[in-house]
Protein backbone atom coordinates (compact mmCIF):
# COMPACT_ATOMS: atom_id res chain seq x y z
CA UNK A 1 0.00 0.00 0.00
CA UNK A 2 1.19 3.46 -1.09
CA UNK A 3 0.25 4.93 2.82
CA UNK A 4 3.00 2.09 4.24
CA UNK A 5 5.30 3.19 1.75
CA UNK A 6 5.14 6.60 2.47
CA UNK A 7 5.33 5.87 6.68
CA UNK A 8 8.38 3.68 5.59
CA UNK A 9 9.86 6.56 3.18
CA UNK A 10 9.23 9.46 5.87
CA UNK A 11 11.53 7.30 8.78
CA UNK A 12 14.34 7.04 6.31
CA UNK A 13 14.33 10.78 5.06
CA UNK A 14 12.56 10.66 1.90
CA UNK A 15 10.54 13.16 0.33
CA UNK A 16 7.04 11.98 -0.13
CA UNK A 17 4.46 13.68 -2.70
CA UNK A 18 0.97 14.39 -1.10
CA UNK A 19 -1.78 15.62 -2.99
CA UNK A 20 -4.97 16.78 -0.57
CA UNK A 21 -8.49 16.55 -2.99
CA UNK A 22 -10.25 17.23 -6.49
CA UNK A 23 -12.61 19.50 -4.28
CA UNK A 24 -10.22 21.41 -2.28
CA UNK A 25 -6.50 23.01 -3.54
CA UNK A 26 -5.97 20.32 -6.24
CA UNK A 27 -2.58 20.30 -4.99
CA UNK A 28 0.22 18.72 -4.38
CA UNK A 29 3.32 19.15 -1.67
CA UNK A 30 6.75 17.65 -1.43
CA UNK A 31 6.96 16.63 2.16
CA UNK A 32 9.86 15.60 4.42
CA UNK A 33 9.76 14.59 7.72
CA UNK A 34 11.40 18.50 9.24
CA UNK A 35 13.97 16.25 11.23
CA UNK A 36 15.49 15.44 8.05
CA UNK A 37 15.51 18.09 6.20
CA UNK A 38 19.13 19.22 4.48
CA UNK A 39 19.64 21.81 1.83
CA UNK A 40 20.02 19.26 -0.51
CA UNK A 41 16.28 19.05 0.08
CA UNK A 42 15.28 22.24 0.23
CA UNK A 43 17.36 22.72 -3.21
CA UNK A 44 15.14 19.84 -4.73
CA UNK A 45 12.00 21.93 -3.26
CA UNK A 46 13.28 25.42 -4.94
CA UNK A 47 14.58 23.42 -8.18
CA UNK A 48 11.12 21.00 -8.24
CA UNK A 49 8.19 22.53 -6.62
CA UNK A 50 8.77 25.99 -6.35
CA UNK A 51 6.63 26.87 -4.00
CA UNK A 52 6.65 28.25 -0.44
CA UNK A 53 8.46 26.32 2.20
CA UNK A 54 6.85 25.99 5.13
CA UNK A 55 7.25 23.53 8.51
CA UNK A 56 4.20 22.55 10.68
CA UNK A 57 3.81 22.55 14.67
CA UNK A 58 1.14 20.28 15.77
CA UNK A 59 -1.60 22.38 17.77
CA UNK A 60 -1.13 21.21 21.18
CA UNK A 61 2.50 22.26 20.92
CA UNK A 62 1.98 25.95 19.19
CA UNK A 63 -0.71 26.45 21.82
CA UNK A 64 1.67 25.36 24.94
CA UNK A 65 4.71 27.64 24.10
CA UNK A 66 2.73 30.16 22.73
CA UNK A 67 3.22 30.35 19.24
CA UNK A 68 -0.28 31.81 17.72
CA UNK A 69 -1.45 31.62 14.51
CA UNK A 70 -1.01 35.10 12.38
CA UNK A 71 -4.56 35.35 11.81
CA UNK A 72 -5.17 35.70 15.03
CA UNK A 73 -2.23 38.55 15.68
CA UNK A 74 -4.04 40.30 12.94
CA UNK A 75 -7.95 40.20 14.50
CA UNK A 76 -6.59 41.09 18.23
CA UNK A 77 -4.60 43.88 16.85
CA UNK A 78 -5.46 47.15 17.53
CA UNK A 79 -2.75 49.46 17.06
CA UNK A 80 -2.78 48.53 13.29
CA UNK A 81 -6.89 48.17 12.18
CA UNK A 82 -5.82 47.65 8.63
CA UNK A 83 -4.54 44.25 9.63
CA UNK A 84 -7.71 43.22 11.02
CA UNK A 85 -9.65 44.75 8.32
CA UNK A 86 -7.27 41.89 6.08
CA UNK A 87 -7.68 39.04 7.97
CA UNK A 88 -8.36 36.17 5.91
CA UNK A 89 -12.10 35.31 6.37
CA UNK A 90 -13.06 34.20 2.98
CA UNK A 91 -10.41 31.59 1.20
CA UNK A 92 -11.93 30.06 -1.20
CA UNK A 93 -10.99 26.53 -0.92
CA UNK A 94 -11.09 26.25 2.89
CA UNK A 95 -14.02 27.49 5.18
CA UNK A 96 -11.75 27.73 8.22
CA UNK A 97 -8.89 30.37 9.19
CA UNK A 98 -5.81 30.04 7.84
CA UNK A 99 -2.84 27.98 9.37
CA UNK A 100 0.06 30.34 8.66
CA UNK A 101 1.72 30.55 11.83
CA UNK A 102 4.95 32.95 12.13
CA UNK A 103 7.88 33.47 10.50
CA UNK A 104 11.10 32.69 11.58
CA UNK A 105 15.28 32.84 11.45
CA UNK A 106 17.71 31.09 13.53
CA UNK A 107 20.03 33.77 15.21
CA UNK A 108 23.20 31.77 13.54
CA UNK A 109 22.09 32.36 9.93
CA UNK A 110 22.89 35.61 8.29
CA UNK A 111 20.28 36.65 5.76
CA UNK A 112 18.06 33.49 6.81
CA UNK A 113 16.83 32.57 2.78
CA UNK A 114 19.38 30.39 1.57
CA UNK A 115 19.09 26.93 2.03
CA UNK A 116 21.62 26.19 4.27
CA UNK A 117 20.03 29.22 6.13
CA UNK A 118 16.57 27.75 6.24
CA UNK A 119 17.48 23.96 6.63
CA UNK A 120 19.48 25.74 10.04
CA UNK A 121 16.30 27.15 11.05
CA UNK A 122 13.98 24.15 10.43
CA UNK A 123 15.94 21.70 12.56
CA UNK A 124 16.69 23.73 15.41
CA UNK A 125 13.57 24.62 15.52
CA UNK A 126 11.97 21.47 15.50
CA UNK A 127 14.81 20.17 18.36
CA UNK A 128 13.69 22.93 20.14
CA UNK A 129 9.77 22.73 20.31
CA UNK A 130 10.01 18.94 21.26
CA UNK A 131 12.66 19.25 24.29
CA UNK A 132 11.59 17.47 27.22
CA UNK A 133 11.38 21.11 29.13
CA UNK A 134 8.87 23.44 30.50
CA UNK A 135 6.52 25.50 28.23
CA UNK A 136 8.47 28.25 29.72
CA UNK A 137 11.70 26.98 29.14
CA UNK A 138 11.30 26.35 25.67
CA UNK A 139 9.76 30.13 25.35
CA UNK A 140 13.38 31.05 26.40
CA UNK A 141 14.95 28.79 23.72
CA UNK A 142 13.31 30.20 21.20
CA UNK A 143 13.64 33.80 21.90
CA UNK A 144 17.19 33.00 22.53
CA UNK A 145 18.06 31.07 19.49
CA UNK A 146 15.53 32.51 17.07
CA UNK A 147 14.70 36.18 15.52
CA UNK A 148 10.70 36.98 14.03
CA UNK A 149 9.56 37.46 11.27
CA UNK A 150 11.98 35.72 9.44
CA UNK A 151 12.16 33.33 6.19
CA UNK A 152 10.86 29.44 7.70
CA UNK A 153 7.00 30.08 7.45
CA UNK A 154 5.41 27.83 10.61
CA UNK A 155 1.94 26.56 10.05
CA UNK A 156 -0.08 25.44 12.71
CA UNK A 157 -2.67 22.34 12.70
CA UNK A 158 -6.23 23.02 13.57
CA UNK A 159 -7.42 21.57 16.85
CA UNK A 160 -8.82 18.30 15.92
CA UNK A 161 -6.58 17.24 12.97
CA UNK A 162 -8.32 16.16 9.41
CA UNK A 163 -11.61 16.64 11.52
CA UNK A 164 -12.39 20.59 11.12
CA UNK A 165 -9.80 21.46 9.06
CA UNK A 166 -8.41 19.03 5.96
CA UNK A 167 -5.52 21.07 4.58
CA UNK A 168 -1.73 20.47 3.79
CA UNK A 169 -1.03 21.22 7.29
CA UNK A 170 -3.41 18.76 8.65
CA UNK A 171 -2.15 15.56 6.46
CA UNK A 172 1.72 15.97 6.52
CA UNK A 173 1.65 16.02 10.10
CA UNK A 174 -0.53 13.45 10.09
CA UNK A 175 1.74 11.02 8.41
CA UNK A 176 4.63 12.34 10.74
CA UNK A 177 2.91 11.44 13.85
CA UNK A 178 1.59 7.69 11.99
CA UNK A 179 5.16 7.10 10.51
CA UNK A 180 6.62 7.84 14.62
CA UNK A 181 8.81 10.69 13.23
CA UNK A 182 8.94 13.90 15.00
CA UNK A 183 4.93 15.61 14.36
CA UNK A 184 6.43 18.11 11.94
CA UNK A 185 6.56 18.34 8.45
CA UNK A 186 8.65 20.92 6.01
CA UNK A 187 6.28 21.41 2.90
CA UNK A 188 6.71 23.10 -0.20
CA UNK A 189 3.56 23.56 -3.30
CA UNK A 190 5.01 22.01 -6.42
CA UNK A 191 4.30 24.64 -9.27
CA UNK A 192 3.42 24.24 -12.81
CA UNK A 193 4.97 26.39 -16.08
CA UNK A 194 1.77 27.68 -16.90
CA UNK A 195 1.80 30.04 -13.94
CA UNK A 196 -0.87 27.30 -11.92
CA UNK A 197 0.13 24.51 -9.08
CA UNK A 198 1.13 21.58 -11.50
CA UNK A 199 -1.30 19.00 -12.16
CA UNK A 200 -1.92 16.09 -10.46
CA UNK A 201 -1.00 13.86 -13.67
CA UNK A 202 2.57 15.57 -14.02
CA UNK A 203 3.28 15.21 -9.91
CA UNK A 204 2.19 11.55 -10.40
CA UNK A 205 4.51 10.95 -13.07
CA UNK A 206 7.56 12.99 -11.21
CA UNK A 207 6.93 10.73 -8.37
CA UNK A 208 7.43 7.81 -10.59
CA UNK A 209 10.32 9.39 -12.48
CA UNK A 210 12.03 9.90 -8.85
CA UNK A 211 11.19 6.46 -7.37
CA UNK A 212 8.70 8.86 -4.90
CA UNK A 213 5.60 7.84 -2.84
CA UNK A 214 2.42 9.85 -3.83
CA UNK A 215 -0.36 9.69 -1.93
CA UNK A 216 -3.47 11.24 -1.47
CA UNK A 217 -5.22 13.00 1.30
CA UNK A 218 -8.33 10.44 1.14
CA UNK A 219 -5.92 7.55 1.68
CA UNK A 220 -4.04 9.71 4.86
CA UNK A 221 -7.79 10.15 6.24
CA UNK A 222 -8.47 6.68 5.89
CA UNK A 223 -5.13 5.59 7.55
CA UNK A 224 -5.30 8.88 10.06
CA UNK A 225 -8.90 7.19 11.58
CA UNK A 226 -7.64 3.53 11.60
CA UNK A 227 -4.91 4.99 13.68
CA UNK A 228 -6.88 6.82 16.01
CA UNK A 229 -9.19 3.84 16.54
CA UNK A 230 -6.17 1.97 17.52
CA UNK A 231 -5.18 4.15 20.40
Amino acid sequence: MSIEKAMKDIRNGKIVLVYDFDDREKETDMTIASEFITHEILRTFRKDAGGLVCTTTPFDVAKRVGLPFMSDVYWDDEKYPVLRMMSPNDIPYDNTKSSFGVTINHRNTYTGITDNDRALTIKEYVKTIFQDKSPEGIREDLGKNFRAPGHVHLLNTSEVPLVNRKGHTELTNALMVMAGVKPSATICEMMGDDGNSEKKENTMRYAKEHDLTFITGDEIIKAWNEFKNRE
